[in-house]
């Protein structure tokens, strides 16, 4: 079996058939609500639609499932289909014990087996799958017994936690100003540093860690929102993040005043060269990209034309596609409206961010020595830096509310004193709020991380960002007064 998804922009202009034009396609598939990325799953000879697969596919896409995860989720289908045919079976005909060797084989023999991370989604697509099947009569039932309580018997028994790893000052400074920023460990310029644009990981680092946002969210960021546009004040940034945020849950998210000047630094050194060789390009592509025309910064949004279509959205409802196609007319020409921007002009990917991450871990490795920091045995993460900004927030509020107090029980008296002051006040309920979680339980798995939240008070990320005297107090101020104004 074969798999493929849906794409509704190649197909508009890719498609060449007397039957139907590719407007008609296009006005079909959104008639119907079929996403961009729903998977199609074709018959390996004839290059058929399989009806019951492709039944799935569309219920996935009703779901409203982003196209990363409708692909993601086409992928683990595909991928049960390949090991059953070795197995004489198909996804319709497989047994308990033909899905039991599947597991195995992910978790155990395969070259590479996954972790219980991975096969817990594995598991709940299968689970997914087969109980929409059953639902529409496919099957008279699930290949695979349901355990107690109606949980899927093949998904891992021990519920994972959060893998929380966070940096310490040292050797944060070590990855962004070394790994990313070119230089030797003794601050000198590295000679041998062949990144071509270490000014934007550097501020892609600092932005990440003053901000706390997940990739998704920082990488993304354009230029209005981060208060980088004509006849904006400058400083520090707020805006608000949703289409990019996870699970689609809108919250504020505030960039410090160092990691701003991070960014204006790229932006006034680095980025005009990359937009300027690219604004050529742009030129040529810009019948595929979204060109704007006129950007309401109070009102947050933007109007330009998309398709041949005068088109006008808020910049909190652009997703991570709609973002990277974004573009206005610039000194050079047409420009990215991203803050961050690669060679081709445009906003870099989940693999380019991962290479430079990669390439910053190979460079650490190759100069570290006895007066480096330690380096885990595991590559670090961008999110690693969202974790490293929970703990810091939390360490730091903790310590500002306690501040001296000796007594224990005094110091629980004022933690509930009054339930809308806990509400408000209480730092794990506002580092829980800013991260965007979804459960405060979330947030309780970082208290395993702190060393002691009842320390004397310090400036928690002192020097962290830019290179000034900066603390994280300007982050827990900006937290507290948020929370007074009802935010």
């Amino acid at each position: 079996m074969d798999l493929s998804f849906v794409q509704s922009g190649p197909l508009e202009r890719f498609l060449d058939t007397d039957v139907i034009s590719a407007k008609e396609v296009v006005a079909l598939l959104e008639r119907r609500g079929v996403l961009d990325g729903t998977p199609v799953f074709l018959d390996e000879e004839t290059q058929m639609p399989v009806p019951p697969l492709c039944e799935f596919g569309r219920y996935l896409s009703t779901a409203l499932l982003d196209e990363t995860t409708l692909k993601d989720y086409g992928r683990v289908v595909h991928r049960l289909d390949g090991h059953l045919l070795s197995l004489g079976s198909d996804v319709l005909s497989a047994s308990e014990s033909d899905l039991v060797s599947y597991r195995d084989h992910r978790i155990r023999r395969q070259r590479q087996p996954i972790g219980a991370a991975a096969w817990s989604k594995e598991s709940f697509v299968q689970d997914d799958l087969y109980g929409f099947l059953v639902r529409q009569g496919i099957l008279t039932h699930r290949p695979a017994r349901l355990a107690a309580r109606g949980r899927n018997a093949l998904a891992p028994r021990v519920r994972a936690s959060m893998d929380i790893r966070h940096l310490t000052f040292e050797q944060y400074r070590y990855f962004r100003d070394v790994g990313l920023g070119g230089q030797l460990p003794n601050s000198q310029v590295n000679p041998t540093f062949r990144s071509w644009s270490p000014l934007r990981d550097r501020a892609g680092s600092d932005i990440a860690l003053a901000s706390g946002t997940r990739w998704r969210e920082w990488s993304t960021i354009l230029l209005p929102e981060i208060g980088l546009w004509p006849r904006m004040p400058g400083g520090a940034a707020e805006f608000t993040v949703q289409a990019c945020a996870k699970y689609g849950k809108a919250r504020l998210v505030y960039v410090t005043e160092d990691a701003v000047a991070a960014a204006d630094l790229f932006c006034m050194l680095e980025r005009p060269d990359i937009v300027r060789r690219a604004a050529r390009t742009l030129e040529r592509r810009a019948r595929d990209l979204f060109v704007v025309a006129d950007v309401d910064v109070a009102g947050g949004l933007i109007r330009g034309v998309l398709d041949g279509v005068v088109r006008e959205f808020q910049m909190s409802a652009m997703d991570a596609k709609l973002r990277r196609i974004t573009v206005y007319e610039g000194e050079f020409g047409l420009e990215a409206m991203s803050l961050f921007v690669c060679r081709g002009g445009l906003m870099p990917g989940a693999d380019a961010w991962k290479s430079y991450r990669h390439r910053a871990w190979t460079r650490m490795n190759a100069l570290a020595d006895e007066t480096t920091p330690h380096l885990p045995s595991r590559r670090w993460r961008w999110h690693d830096l969202r974790h490293t900004h929970a703990l810091q927030l939390l360490t730091y509020l903790e310590n500002l509310m306690d501040g001296h107090e000796p007594d224990l029980q005094a110091r629980r008296r004022r933690h509930r004193s009054y339930l809308t002051g806990h509400i408000r006040h209480n730092p794990l309920l506002i580092v829980s709020r800013r991260l965007g979680h979804a459960s405060p339980e979330t947030t309780y798995q970082y208290l395993q991380y702190t060393n002691d939240l009842i320390n004397e008070f310090e400036a928690a990320f002192s020097g962290w960002v830019g290179d000034d005297t900066a603390t994280y107090a300007e982050i827990a101020s900006h937290a507290l007064s948020s929370t007074s104004r009802g935010h």
